[in-house]
């Protein structure tokens, strides 16, 4: 809303980007930051691209709900919070998570990577 976004740099295929991109559907005004899907697609990439984003939006929005389920404070409104507070209670939660999934199944369902602080510098090939 105020032009800022979190301080990111992130590598992908070689190319490096200096801001977060946030996946979203239609709804969302058409700022730069937001990735949105192909409302009407043309040819086979965007074909492809539309399903990728909706099969990560989805993925995305599922782990979330796991969380929330587990741990009400994810579901709270937060506004107020500090940024460090809510990277604290967000790997926080998720690697309680993935204790619990792993004692149980003997298997990790979510990667604390998934929602790594903004501020860290990562690289995805």
């Amino acid at each position: 809303m105020r032009g800022e976004s979190p301080e990111i740099s992130v590598t992908v295929n070689g190319n490096v980007y200096q801001h977060g991109y946030y996946l979203v559907d239609g709804i969302y005004p058409n700022w730069g930051v937001f990735v949105k899907p192909v409302s009407v697609p043309k040819d086979a990439n965007e074909v492809a691209f539309t399903k990728v984003h909706a099969a990560v939006r989805k993925d995305v929005e599922r782990a979330f709900g796991v969380l929330q389920a587990r741990w009400h404070v994810v579901a709270r409104p937060c506004s107020f919070w500090h940024q460090e507070d809510l990277n604290l209670v967000m790997m926080t939660c998720i690697v309680l998570h993935n204790m619990i999934v792993e004692d149980e199944h003997g298997q990790v369902e979510l990667s604390p990577l998934d929602f790594w602080p903004p501020d860290s510098h990562f690289d995805i090939h």
